[in-house]
């Protein structure tokens, strides 16, 4: 039985795995419609030449700028893409005008790679506050902070890669406007299963997760004109995923955005509530946080190895998760954690199998 009403419509657009696909936080399964748009251009390059095709892609592509610029709130004129979220980052960094020495300050949960990003650069980074032992900004404290001193910007991992926890995006937004801060939004995780219309200067992300469409898509919108998206955008493109991209944002509307928010949540909460202490596994999220990703914490004793030893046996098992290894939020200070991530076409029998196989493993 689907958990999600929307599950039989979402299985039904696309093949049948042959595994137990829990790992939509990595990448999602695109649908046939994607697929064959991705495809379809494909062809039409070798047939009338590659620049020439992606000459006569210009309103296909004005489309999923306007359809993605409407999910972030921001305008199409914003949108430029990229092949990732962290290639967008990177060019986000490159053109942005920061002074030396930039003070940026982040969420505890944020995503290691982009913390490389500004090390790289020299920035000082500085952990924003959280009390509640999730990792969750505390916006109250942020408030206080921000009457006495401003960062050059705040960068907010609107969900971070090694938990399922939102932060409260929308509201530091609020609160850093007010200081005259500008807000850069990590949406990677979020767009798609939550709401990214949170007003931030700048927002980034990807087309392979929540929005299940291809890999090697990414996007960055900027809200106003200090940066010009044309020099962000890469010159060198893959055309067909930017097809499939926009493709894949039209079926999620389709749907209905809220709908989907609203039983993506309720599958983290199910996903919850089955595997929390199986084998002496631990949920790490509250049960009813509103994202469909749901991270494990291992038995006692166990050692960062142990927990990639059964994301691998798992896989021969046929059941695909992550390895939340420490390196994707060394500011949480947190161990490896396995994470579930399912989709809209989860079944209960998926998270069944799961279960028994966590059991069984008696490490």
């Amino acid at each position: 039985m689907y958990i999600s009403e929307l599950g039989e419509l979402w299985h039904r657009s696309r093949v049948a795995p042959d595994i137990v696909h829990l790992d939509s936080a990595a990448a999602s399964r695109s649908s046939d419609a994607v697929i064959a748009e991705v495809t379809a251009h494909l062809w039409r390059e070798s047939a009338r030449g590659a620049y020439v095709a992606a000459e006569q892609t210009s309103e296909r592509l004005d489309r999923a700028r306007r359809d993605l610029a409407a999910m972030i709130g921001h305008q199409p004129g914003g949108i430029a893409f990229r092949e990732s979220a962290l290639s967008a980052l990177r060019a986000l960094l490159t053109y942005w005008n920061m002074p030396l020495s930039a003070t940026v300050w982040v969420c505890p949960t944020e995503y290691g790679p982009n913390l490389d990003q500004f090390e790289r650069r020299g920035y000082s980074v500085h952990a924003m506050p959280s009390t509640d032992g999730t990792g969750r900004v505390n916006t109250d404290a942020l408030e206080n902070m921000l009457q006495f001193e401003q960062p050059d910007f705040i960068h907010v991992c609107h969900i971070g890669s090694h938990s399922g926890i939102v932060q409260p995006a929308a509201k530091i937004v609020e609160l850093a406007h007010r200081a005259g801060v500008a807000v850069v939004v990590d949406a990677a995780q979020a767009i798609g299963q939550v709401d990214c219309a949170t007003g931030a200067d700048i927002v980034y992300g990807t087309s392979r997760k929540w929005l299940a469409g291809p890999r090697g898509v990414g996007f960055i919108s900027v809200r106003d004109d200090s940066l010009h998206p044309v020099e962000i955008e890469s010159s060198e493109a893959f055309i067909a995923g930017r097809i499939g991209f926009g493709t894949a944002v039209q079926e999620l509307q389709s749907y209905g955005l809220e709908r989907v928010r609203r039983e993506l949540a309720a599958i983290g909460e199910y996903t919850r509530t089955r595997l929390d202490g199986v084998g002496s596994w631990e949920v790490v999220e509250p049960v009813d946080e509103p994202s469909a990703i749901t991270t494990l914490a291992p038995p006692p004793g166990w050692q960062d190895s142990d927990v990639a030893a059964a994301r691998e046996a798992l896989r021969s098992r046929g059941i695909l998760v992550t390895c939340g290894d420490a390196w994707r939020a060394p500011l949480a200070g947190e161990r490896s954690v396995l994470r579930i991530s399912p989709h809209l076409d989860v079944e209960d029998t998926h998270l069944d199998d799961l279960a028994r196989e966590l059991l069984s493993m008696g490490w």
